[in-house]
This record gives C-alpha cells, structure tokens and sequence, in this order.
C-alpha cells in the first residue's frame, strides 16, 4: 500500500470569491464580533470554543432551559476570554441585548427553527446546527427568512471544509475512477441507550421549555440530554443526526442538488423498546446522475477498518474512492495494484467556524449557505419519510412537494404543540 502524507497551513478565508463589505462588516474593524449562544449543553459550547479559538469574538451571552448547563457554560468561558456572559433561559430575552452581532444555535432540532427566524428578522448573523430544522417545512421557512433579512447564514457541515473530500472531488472530476456508477455512505457505531423509565427531570431542567414546540413526552434520560438523537420526535435517528453529514458530503464531491426517487427499509431489531428510530437501515436515493445508498447499524462488532465504519465509498468502473474527514483512499480496478492512502489533516471545526466569521466581517464565500444545507437536510428527511410510510416517495424539487403519495407529504410539516405557532404558514 502507498501512503503518501501532506500538511497545510489552512487560513479563514479561503474561499475563491468575495462579497460587498457590509455596514454591519465595517463596524467590526475595531472590535470583536459580540455573539450568543443558544443551546450549551454540548455543541453550542463547541462552537463557542471554536469561534473563541478563531479569534476577534466575544460571547456576551448564553442561553439555555438547563440552569447547570448555564453556570458551567458562563464559568468555563469567563476562563477562556476573561469575561463572563450574560445568563438567560429564554432565547427572546437573549435576543433583545442590543449589543448583539450573532448568534449560535446549539440546541436540538425542535428548537432550530423558530430561534433562527427570530434572529434573522433582527438582522443578526447566525452560524447554526445542522440538521437546519425537525421538518422540510421548517426549513423552507427558515429559508425564505434567511432570504429576506440581511443576515450572515452558516449551518455547521464542517466537513465542507474536508481538505480529503475537496482532493477527491478533483479526482473524481479528472476521471480519476473512470465513470461513476454509485456511491454508498455509511456511519455504523454501537449505541449506548439510557434509562427508559418515566421519570421527574433534573431539577435543574425546564422540561417542558425544552420540549418547545414538540410533544410533552414523560422525561426519561433515555430522551434527554444528549440522548434525544435517536427519539423519533426531536433527533428523529441516525440518518438524519449523523448520516446528514455524509450525504451533504457526497452532495458537495459530485454538486449533487436532490434525489428524484426515495425508498427506505429496515427497523428496530435489536434496539427495540429503548429507541424510536432505527438501528438498522438502508436508504436509497436516486438522482439523475446515479444512485447514493445509505446504510446504518447501530449494534454488532465493530467494522473490519475505521475507514468502513464512517466513510463514503465512490464506485467507478474504473476505481474506487473510500473518503473519510482526514484521508481517503484510491483502490484499484486490478487486484495486484497497490492501494494509495491520502492523509489529509485538518481542525475542521475551527475551519468551519473561521469561515462564517471572515464572512460576516469581509463578506467572503461561505462554505455552507442555508439554501444548500436545507437541500442535505430534506434529503435525509426525505429518507426517513420513505422509511415511516413504507412507501415511494417521489420530490418534485422545483415544486418542493411529494407527488403521487398523499400520507408521506403530510409529514412535511408536523403539528406544533400549542401556544407554538409552525412557522410555515402554509399546508403541508
């Protein structure tokens, strides 16, 4: 096997195109750039760290339905940039803090849609969590709301700033695999489960706040903190949590826009009673171009190489490609020729987040505008409403609408749990 290895200084601000300076851009000249955080139970304090590690930040406020989320979120950031932010439960209030550049959402994706909207309609900045929201609908909304504000819009695909998956696009571009014929995406992993037993919730934790709009489920920590991934009604399982990134990756190699055709099986067999979602599933996506196969399974022995345990195979009839976040692999259509590795190192989190702050400061290219990251978030939505109806599901991308199959396109919008309003204002 050949390997070869390389190294890079990777700066923000790579992007090949810039836009207009903004006035919101040129007051940053002599400051840093003021931003909140919603949701710092996990990832929004990631980003938060991210962005302080860029650099030129402040994180005047956080904002959470945890109160011991929020004291641990203010005492480890007043450490790490020698202030301490404000403190508050409800984003609104946040919000409202006049000093306010951006903002960060963190929070699962029952809460992505209505923060985002509120935020944009203020003209703030946002770098915000993928998946873009629980529903299509949602995310059309969030959309059109990004569109008609004058905002800075980053969803946090941080593979997009993969130095192995950009290499691979060029090869597969030059006719490097010959012709593509498919591509199969994968993430298997075992995965942990928690106490299912109804119960009262931390003392600490506003549960029906952190609900929001979805239903008031009994709390049980198998669906709280960090668990909620493979619930059916906030994470909604492992395609749309973790699979959403190798998806938006092979959209971006091969400049995929959205299937045509969407079919899904599989189940909960060894998981059952413990997750609502499935631990086993294969999805099927048809393009014009090709066919994109996913597959997941969330029991079992690990895989035979780390590679095939999250990686994204592309076959052509010449070679194939295997593509991880840091490397990818060139194998061979003969048997005796050697396989080469290409290492390709890089702190995409930090990438990610330098992008979104060179843009909102400069105008730069972002890597992952809302408008391309809501098309990876309905796909895999899509996959999962093809899963739940056991049924064809056919997108009519110019229209945004399920045809020909009247019990899947009700579930691109779900009903809000009262006093929340759905912000799409239409049917589904």
């Amino acid at each position: 096997m050949k390997t070869t290895r390389r190294s890079f200084l990777a700066t923000a601000g790579a992007a090949a195109s810039t836009l207009a300076l903004s006035q919101r851009a040129q007051a940053f000249s002599d400051g840093p750039i003021k931003i909140g955080v919603i949701g710092v139970g996990w990832y929004g304090m990631v980003d938060a760290k991210a962005a302080i590690k860029v650099g030129g930040v402040e994180i005047v406020a956080v904002c959470d339905v945890d109160s011991e989320h929020l004291k641990s979120a203010a005492d480890e950031l007043e450490k790490l940039q020698a202030s301490r932010p404000k403190q508050f439960k409800d984003y609104r209030e946040l919000l409202d803090l006049p000093e306010l550049d951006a903002v960060i959402i963190g929070t699962p994706p029952q809460w992505h849609a209505l923060p985002f909207i509120a935020a944009v309609e203020k003209g703030l900045h946002v770098y915000g969590e993928k998946p873009i929201a629980y529903d299509i609908r949602e995310g059309q909304a969030m959309v059109d709301a990004a569109k008609a504000s004058k905002s800075i819009v980053q969803i946090g695909f941080q593979r997009r700033q993969s130095l192995a998956l950009r290499e691979v696009s060029e090869f597969i571009k030059k006719g490097g695999i010959g012709k593509l014929v498919q591509v199969d995406a994968q993430i298997h992993y075992r995965a942990g489960t928690g106490d299912t037993t109804p119960q009262d919730p931390p003392a600490s934790l506003n549960w029906d706040l952190w609900s929001g709009p979805g239903p008031l489920l009994p709390y049980c920590p198998q669906i709280g903190h960090k668990s909620w991934r493979l619930e059916q009604t906030t994470g909604h399982g492992h395609l749309v949590d973790w699979g959403i990134h190798l998806i938006d990756s092979t959209r971006m190699v091969l400049g995929l826009s959205m299937p045509k055709r969407i079919t899904a099986d599989g189940g909960t067999y060894y998981l059952k009673g413990k997750i609502t979602t499935p631990d086993t599933l294969t999805a099927h996506f048809e393009f014009d171009e090709l066919p994109v196969v996913w597959r997941h399974r969330l029991w079992g022995a690990t895989e035979y190489a780390p590679e095939t345990d999250n990686g994204i195979f592309f076959y052509g009839d010449e070679a194939t490609v295997l593509a991880a976040d840091q490397k990818w692999v060139l194998i061979p259509k003969a048997k005796t020729a050697d396989r080469e590795t290409h290492d390709v190192p890089a702190d995409l989190g930090t990438l990610h987040m330098a992008n979104f702050l060179d843009a909102v400061r400069t105008g730069a290219r972002l890597a992952c505008p809302i408008e391309d990251a809501a098309k990876s978030t309905a796909m895999v939505q899509l996959g999962t409403i093809a899963y739940e109806t056991h049924s064809v599901v056919k997108w009519d991308e110019a229209a945004q609408q399920i045809v020909d199959n009247p019990e899947a396109a009700k579930l691109l919008k779900r009903e809000y749990r009262a006093p929340y309003k759905h912000p799409y204002p239409y049917k589904a």
